[in-house]
């Protein structure tokens, strides 16, 4: 039996822009890939592009309502130090998240705040989004 090997595919951490407009359009570094994966299973990928635009739609309205100010904790996220605060900051809404998880599937226990779960594992995907953003001197600009 021959040992199928897998090429080492690396993130496209740095998508191009191609004809940048209200909706960007992200230019996939392998797109034979992303058809073939949602031809063999239609529903997963379209269910995870639905989550995934039902977050950043969260995203905007939480935006929106707060700006950026609530992430970069007051700074201009300029010095090194700044985006550490701000990473930090991250940290703990997302352990805040992970320990909402945590007690709720892990342990069972009852829900006393009346945030879904599928919210809170939504707070957690955006939160990871975010620190990527400041972690890329993105974020506020």
């Amino acid at each position: 039996m021959t040992k199928r090997t897998t090429p080492k595919r690396q993130h496209n951490f740095s998508p191009q822009i191609v004809e940048p407009q209200y909706d960007e359009v992200v230019k996939f570094d392998d797109p034979e890939l992303m058809q073939r994966v949602e031809a063999e299973y239609p529903e997963m990928t379209t269910e995870f592009k639905r989550i995934m635009f039902t977050q950043y739609e969260l995203f905007c309205m939480k935006q929106d309502n707060y700006g950026p100010d609530n992430i970069a904790a007051g700074t201009k996220l300029a010095t090194d130090d700044d985006v550490k605060l701000s990473l930090t900051g991250l940290f703990f809404r997302i352990n805040d998240k992970v320990q909402r998880i945590k007690n709720l599937i892990v342990l069972g226990k009852k829900d006393n705040v009346g945030e879904a779960v599928d919210d809170t594992f939504m707070d957690l995907s955006v939160y990871g989004i975010i620190a990527q953003i400041v972690k890329n001197g993105k974020w506020g600009k």
